[in-house]
């Protein structure tokens, strides 16, 4: 176990990169608890730290911060698929993971089937079809994969 001073994580938030990436905060026994993205890691990550209104369970994670990683990303949209990516491999305790069950699609080809066809999917199966994906909705046409 490492232990890391409250200088550390000081240490830490003085040197992050104006950057999109993802970040991972970790507590004391490095379980990783928190997983968020960000545009600026400077300012997303900062902010947990500045004083101001914060709902409960957010404060009671900021206690618990003793570590804080980030990977920083070319663009905003990588930093969502590599959260959503992380999220789902470390299942951090403050992570609330999509509760109204929608999720990023994927195309299914159920190639066991006499008339194989393609259907939009958003939860992968271990059933023998072909899964491509996930599709990321594009913010200027709506509806649009790409």
């Amino acid at each position: 176990m490492v232990i890391w001073s409250r200088h550390d994580l000081e240490e830490k938030l003085r040197n992050l990169p104006d950057a999109p990436g993802v970040y991972l905060m970790k507590d004391a026994k490095e379980h990783v608890i928190y997983i968020g993205k960000a545009l600026s890691l400077w300012n997303r990550v900062r902010s947990y730290f500045q004083k101001g209104a914060k709902d409960e369970k957010t404060e009671m994670m900021v206690r618990q911060i003793a570590d804080i990683e980030t990977i920083m990303t070319h663009t905003e949209l990588e930093a969502l698929i590599l959260e959503s990516a992380l999220i789902k491999k470390h299942h951090p305790r403050y992570n609330i993971i999509l509760r109204d069950d929608k999720n990023y699609p994927y195309l299914r080809l159920d190639i066991k089937a006499e008339y194989p066809r393609l259907d939009v999917v958003r939860r992968l199966k271990k059933d023998g079809a072909l899964y491509y994906g996930p599709y990321i909705p594009r913010a200027e046409c709506g509806s649009c994969f790409h």
